[in-house]
């Protein structure tokens, strides 16, 4: 038995292992030209990237040159996700991710581990910024993706830069993802990886009164829900919650969904694709799922929300920044003149102005890591 058993797992890995290795070196590849290509476009001026890619339409007026120039390229080069598998979508992300990516290499310390939480274990990696205290600032941060794809080697340079430019130490959270592991699976991870954290602030090197949350797109999801959690378990808040372009409701809140649903980057076929992958028919209409329908925001952590100009997802975001801020929570709203998923275009020079921005807040909001 154990021999036919020896021959069967040979026989997969012959029939897995050259497609396998074909993609990696395929992937290698595209991150490379793609990164060359993203390179010269980063370095162009405006008037050449206007002449080449056009100007945005009336309704995106103000937007940067080279975000524009992103949204154009990335039609061009990539599909929806309603077209793909779920893992052709994340290989896709993957590269891209990459790709935009720049070519600074601050210095941080990294070091990957893994959260054990009530019968799973997830990964973790953690961003301490040069000199760092024993105990300091530390944000746990939630990657983006729509629930689907994502990763934390995705956002790791991204969060290399912030740990850098904020000197506050970053945790970056590998959440279970759908559709292999659908709604609530996101959100008790973010609950439990953050009880983790307060349970023990020492092993990452964090103050307990200076550890805050934050995430962009459905990782600014999970961050919001997971302050609303807390509220509704009678335990304390974050010191401070960062939320980048979050999705704070399903379908979609005000114009923007319907006048950038198309043709800037994240699309709104898209987004239901993630929607329909995430819930698998289940109530989208409840707060865990949509942090902007719960009924009372009061007492949540102080924010920071930043949105995209031409971004299907402005409208819900800084709908949510006015209820907080009319609920007592003290808020603070940018929008920037970017498209959606500019984190991680770290290679423009419009997403590194917004990087630098975002760095000061959280240094302000935290405490700079001395």
């Amino acid at each position: 038995m154990t021999v036919a058993s020896d021959r069967a797992d040979a026989a997969a890995d012959r029939r897995s292992g050259p497609p396998q290795a074909a993609r990696r070196a395929l992937d290698t590849i595209a991150v490379f030209v793609l990164s060359l290509l993203a390179r010269i476009m980063f370095a162009l001026p405006g008037r050449l990237l206007w002449a080449a890619f056009g100007r945005p339409p009336e309704i995106a007026s103000g937007v940067a040159p080279d975000a524009w120039a992103i949204a154009r390229f990335a039609e061009l080069i990539e599909r929806d996700p309603y077209l793909q598998t779920p893992d052709q979508a994340r290989r896709v992300i993957s590269v891209l991710s990459a790709g935009v990516a720049s070519r600074e290499r601050p210095e941080v310390e990294t070091d990957d581990m893994v959260l054990d939480l009530d019968q799973r274990s997830i990964r973790a990696r953690l961003y301490r910024p040069s000199g760092a205290p024993d105990r300091g600032p530390l944000l746990v941060y939630f990657h983006g993706g729509g629930f689907v794809v994502g990763s934390l080697e995705t956002h790791d340079h991204a969060l290399r830069i912030l740990a850098d430019r904020s000197r506050v130490s970053l945790l970056s959270v590998e959440y279970r993802k759908a559709p292999e592991h659908r709604f609530p699976a996101g959100v008790d991870d973010a609950l439990a990886a953050w009880e983790a954290v307060c349970g023990d602030p020492e092993s990452f090197g964090a103050a307990p009164d200076r550890i805050g949350v934050g995430g962009d797109s459905a990782g600014g999801n999970l961050a919001a829900v997971l302050c609303q959690d807390l509220k509704r378990l009678n335990r304390s808040q974050p010191a401070f919650q960062v939320l980048i372009y979050p999705v704070t409701v399903i379908g979609g809140a005000g114009d923007s969904y319907r006048e950038f649903g198309e043709g800037f980057f994240l699309t709104a076929r898209g987004m239901d694709w993630y929607a329909d992958n995430y819930l698998g028919g289940q109530d989208r209409d409840q707060a865990r799922v949509a942090p902007l329908l719960c009924d009372d925001l009061s007492g949540l952590a102080p924010a920071y929300v930043t949105t995209a100009l031409a971004d299907p997802l402005r409208d819900e975001g800084e709908s949510y920044a006015a209820r907080l801020f009319r609920a007592g929570v003290p808020v603070r709203l940018d929008r920037m003149p970017l498209v959606h998923g500019w984190f991680n275009t770290t290679g423009s020079r419009s997403a590194q102005a917004a990087m630098d921005v975002l760095a000061e807040v959280l240094a302000e909001s935290l405490g700079p890591n001395e």
